[in-house]
């Protein structure tokens, strides 16, 4: 085959504007590549022609002047090995093209602060926002917090199928020396759905996470800061009476010790989950995500009669911002300190704690007393549970808000037990 017919001399004859050379409109240099005189937009371009897997392809290796005959030449050449290896030129270019496009989103993306894709804050954002509609806001915040503080930092450009075991253990180490071990471990199962996530959606072979189950100690659970001395709780009670702040977080303080909800659940109370008539609010428990009453005392449903002039034309009981967000949950805590008791004393949760030993100290029954805590029973005993217990918690109920309110009177209390 006969190539490098052409010549510069040759081609600086052709008179610009020609759409043709001595009746051709096309000049073939030999080996598949030619220079077309008339061109689609105007000018003149060069093509190689070639034949792959019994197709006639082409494909474009510039405009003339600007690419001249020895660089269209030295491309026609690699074009033609390229063929030799079995590879085909247009297939290469395609994805050559495809990567830079790939290149420029990569670049955009950062640019405009979004994370890369296929990148660990790529794909782990991607699976909070799917996960988010799920949760409770709590549950959100708290692994959106796990998110942007302890992993996408170190781990969140690196594009999550080349990350290794050894990468995110390094990260759940930095927590677990914070003296978080519980948070470490939490962190780390979270990172099992995250994989999990890329594993079905291609972008990951195997679970990371999986390979690090026993590589941290394991969380010693301790109990709830909580005050089981009834001389101490009817301080307590007092100095809520006495808090300064907002009506609206009075009215929480003063309430959360006589409903002893978990304090996620109780924060994001709901208007229309509460009948002030039945005196019952009832809405899903988040631990066991079955349906739980709570039995309202004529003190706390007193005390809801008054909040509702306040709150009760949003959606939360303790809203804030008209009504469209539930307290945050470190404002409880907050407004203890203020009170001078600190976490080590007694924590939201803690009322859990106190409810539950000293109404057990009075002879309440104990099944009664897990049923109110809305803990999750086993087996067909679990079956029943919705309304279980129902008339002696309402009873239970209200003997603990008359128990609690001579705490408060400072007087000689004497328990009021169950028959």
């Amino acid at each position: 085959m006969a190539i490098e017919k052409l010549s510069d001399t040759t081609l600086r004859a052709i008179k610009a504007g020609a759409t043709e050379y001595k009746g051709k409109q096309r000049l073939d240099d030999g080996g598949g590549l030619v220079l077309l005189l008339a061109v689609k937009g105007g000018g003149r371009a060069w093509r190689f022609n070639y034949t792959f897997a019994g197709k006639r392809k082409s494909i474009s290796l510039g405009k003339y002047p600007d690419t001249t005959l020895a660089t269209a030449r030295e491309k026609a050449k690699a074009a033609r090995e390229e063929i030799s290896a079995k590879r085909d030129p247009s297939a290469l270019r395609k994805e050559d093209i495809a990567k830079q496009k790939e290149q420029i989103a990569i670049e955009k993306r950062e640019d405009s602060g979004l994370p890369t894709v296929d990148s660990f804050a790529h794909i782990a954002m991607e699976w909070f926002e799917g996960m988010k509609p799920a949760w409770s806001e709590s549950h959100s915040s708290r692994t959106l917090a796990y998110l942007e503080k302890d992993l996408i930092p170190w781990l969140g450009r690196k594009p999550i199928a080349d990350i290794e075991a050894p990468d995110l253990l390094e990260c759940l180490r930095r927590v677990q020396q914070r003296g978080a071990t519980e948070a470490a471990n939490r962190l780390r199962a979270v990172n099992g759905q995250i994989w999990q996530y890329a594993i079905a959606n291609g972008k990951a072979k195997r679970d990371i996470a999986a390979d690090l189950i026993g590589a941290l100690p394991k969380h010693v659970g301790k109990n709830f800061s909580h005050i089981t001395d009834p001389k101490q709780l009817g301080q307590l009670l007092r100095d809520i009476d006495n808090y300064a702040g907002t009506p609206m977080v009075k009215v929480a303080l003063s309430l959360l010790p006589l409903v002893f909800t978990r304090p996620a659940e109780f924060r994001c109370a709901k208007w229309r989950d509460i009948d002030l008539e039945t005196r019952e609010w009832r809405y899903i428990a988040t631990k066991t995500k079955t349906d739980h009453i709570v039995p309202l005392s004529n003190q706390v449903a007193t005390k809801l009669q008054g909040l509702q002039a306040l709150t009760g034309h949003g959606e939360y009981v303790f809203g804030v911002r008209a009504g469209e967000r539930p307290l945050s949950e470190n404002t409880i805590n907050a407004a203890l300190k203020t009170l001078g008791y600190s976490s080590d004393i007694i924590q939201p949760h803690g009322f859990r704690h106190t409810a539950a030993t000293m109404l057990a100290e009075m002879g309440w029954n104990t099944d009664a007393i897990d049923r109110q805590l809305a803990h999750k029973e086993q087996g067909v005993k679990g079956v029943y549970q919705k309304a279980q217990y129902l008339d002696e918690r309402r009873k239970m109920m209200q003997a603990w808000a008359d128990y609690t309110d001579g705490l408060k009177s400072g007087a000689q209390v004497i328990p009021f037990r169950a028959a």
